[in-house]
Order: structure tokens, then C-alpha cells, then sequence
């Protein structure tokens, strides 16, 4: 896909720009106005990084949707293909027994299969834990950020901030 081809596809969307020059005459500006320029063309900045991670990734995610959809399509098939082989194996085994007995122990291999399964899925199940770090590095997150209540340092997972005065 060329350029052209990647710009054509995002017709409507307007993504401003940060002037390669200065406008002003940097001379004659106050150092408020630096500041509030320096401010906008961070605020830009961010922007155009967001709207480029949000492009970029759009067409990795409309590729994930369609190998996760022909998986899934794999895994419906082979659900109900497994139906087929084990009504094969009742049948083999039909061969050597009474046929209701081989359709009975073909019913109990899969009961223990199922319950198998069951148990295991409750253990994982069981030790899914909160994300611990992440709570409190967000309870910590007002004190670390500029305006928010200052205080003396706390340790916080990743670094050094400040706990809020009390």
C-alpha cells in the first residue's frame, strides 16, 4: 500500500501540524507567550501521536478480528466433528462389545473428560487475583501529578512520588 494509498483512506480526518518555524518573532514575545505556544504545540503533539497510534493500529486490529473469526470458525468445526469420532469409537468399540455398553463407556469418557476440565477451570478460576500494583498505583496518581496535593515522598510501584498532606 502506498502513501497516497494510506492518505486517501483517511480523507476527512484532520490532523494538525506543528509549525517547523516560529510565527512570532521569539525576540519580541514574553516569556508567558513561549510558554502558552510551548503548551499548544505540546497539546498538537500529542494529538497527532494518538491520531498515528490510533491509524496504525486499526489496521492491526481489523487483521486480529479476522484470524480470531477463522479460528473461532476452526473451533466450531472441530466441535462438532468431535461428535463424529466419538460415535466412531462407540461404534468400534461395538464391535467387541454389546452395543449399549460401548456407547456407555464411550458416555463416561467424556463425563470424566468434562469433569476433568470443570475442576481444572475452577482452580485457574480461583486464583485470578485483582491487579494489586495497578490499584495502587492509580489510588497514588492524584499526588504524583502537577496540582495535585503535595506531601512527602511515597514509594510508588515503578517509583519515588508524593503522598498528599493531611
Amino acid at each position: 500500500m502506498s502513501l497516497d494509498d494510506r492518505a486517501s483512506d483517511h480523507v476527512g480526518r484532520n490532523v494538525s501540524s506543528i509549525p517547523l518555524s516560529d510565527p512570532h518573532n521569539p525576540a519580541e514575545q514574553s516569556i508567558g507567550g513561549l510558554v502558552k505556544d510551548a503548551t499548544s504545540h505540546m497539546s498538537t503533539l500529542v494529538r497527532a501521536e494518538v491520531e498515528l497510534a490510533k491509524t496504525e493500529i486499526i489496521g492491526e486490529v481489523k487483521k486480529g478480528a479476522i484470524g480470531a473469526g477463522l479460528f473461532i470458525v476452526a473451533a466450531v468445526v472441530a466441535l462438532y466433528s468431535s461428535f463424529f469420532f466419538f460415535f466412531f469409537l462407540a461404534e468400534l468399540l461395538d464391535e467387541w462389545l454389546p452395543r449399549w455398553a460401548a456407547f456407555g463407556i464411550v458416555f463416561l469418557i467424556l463425563l470424566v473428560v468434562a469433569i476433568v476440565v470443570g475442576v481444572i477451570g475452577y482452580i485457574v478460576f480461583k486464583r485470578v487475583r485483582a491487579p494489586k500494583k495497578t490499584i495502587d498505583s492509580a489510588k497514588a496518581l492524584p499526588s504524583v501529578l502537577p496540582g495535585g496535593d503535595k506531601g512527602a515522598p511515597v514509594d510508588l510501584p515503578g517509583g519515588i512520588g508524593a503522598a498528599p498532606r493531611r
